[in-house]
């Protein structure tokens, strides 16, 4: 293994406080996501807050690219895996979740979506070098699991069996994400930003014919002020600020750890609840973050399993 190939091990294999500080900070801009979208759903159709999502993500990045003057045209040669990335990590899950949570509960979809880093780890495991699976990542990925789902409670379970292709379209969704952010190591050398905005552009082109077809958006009445605000917030802190975090952990911490953001996101949105609606602090939420944390820990690599002894 030459010595580069084995900084970059190193470096993916565990995180500093600047990475767990991005991920906290990541997982609580997509928590914070789950408040803009009731917002905006009170006035706009699901793929239309989809579409207006990305889109004016990929503007604002745009402009901040034009005002920093980053060099974004040698890039352009790398149009066809943008615009894979664009649909594996942005559209085609965002397209799945808003389909599937017509069909089951806001609780029964996160705790499917906790399943990405298990998904990660597998699709880590064979298509990198650096990312093989462990008996410890995985059992992270599991325990993960079960931290979420004590967190929502067995009522977020109600339902599992019932409109099985809602599931199924979170669960695709969650794949999807594995494999995006796994595609994504192939962007090693270009600024977070650029491969950010590239991805919502992407995003925004497969999207939008699809969203005017289906939507007619001008045939619907005009939105208020709330639903409006909360699209644009969708697309600048959600999507623009959020994927620069993404992109930037990417780099540093590998996929697998990135995904952990998954299993954090529900406690960002309940915190959130805590600090601004007045919701309860339980003691099952408590219960539930030592778990999750454990779970980080086991992923992450800084706790081992005890191996055996021969």
């Amino acid at each position: 293994m030459t010595t580069q190939n084995a900084n970059t091990v190193a470096a993916i294999r565990r995180m500093g406080l600047l990475e767990w500080g991005l991920l906290l900070t990541l997982s609580a801009i997509w928590g914070g996501s789950f408040f803009f979208n009731a917002v905006a759903l009170r006035g706009l159709p699901p793929l239309l807050v989809v579409f207006g999502r990305v889109f004016i993500g990929c503007f604002g990045l745009f402009a901040l690219i034009l005002l920093t003057r980053q060099q974004w045209r040698p890039h352009l040669h790398r149009w066809p895996q943008l615009l894979l990335l664009g649909g594996l990590n942005t559209a085609l899950p965002f397209t799945l979740i808003v389909w599937g949570q017509q069909h089951i509960t806001s609780g029964l979809a996160a705790v499917i979506n906790a399943l990405t880093p298990a998904f990660t780890i597998l699709v880590a495991n064979f298509f990198t070098r650096d990312e093989r699976a462990s008996a410890g990542k995985f059992m992270g990925a599991v325990l993960g699991l079960g931290g979420v789902s004590v967190l929502i409670g067995t009522d977020a379970l109600t339902g599992l069996g019932d409109h099985v292709m809602g599931q199924l379209a979170v669960m695709a969704a969650t794949f999807c994400y594995a494999c995006g952010a796994t595609y994504a190591r192939r962007f090693v050398g270009v600024p977070p930003l650029l491969v950010s905005c590239g991805q919502l552009a992407a995003a925004s082109l497969l999207i939008g014919p699809m969203a005017l077809v289906v939507c007619r958006p001008w045939e619907l009445p005009m939105p208020g002020l709330d639903v409006l605000g909360a699209v644009l917030g969708l697309g600048l802190v959600c999507s623009a600020l959020a994927y620069l975090i993404f992109f930037r952990l990417l780099l540093s911490a590998g996929a697998t750890n990135v995904s952990l953001v998954t299993l954090l996101i529900p406690f960002s949105a309940t915190g959130l609840g805590i600090a601004f609606l007045g919701e309860p602090f339980t003691l099952r939420l408590l219960v539930g973050m030592l778990i999750v944390s454990c779970a980080a820990l086991l992923i992450d690599g800084r706790f081992r399993l005890p191996r055996r002894r021969s």
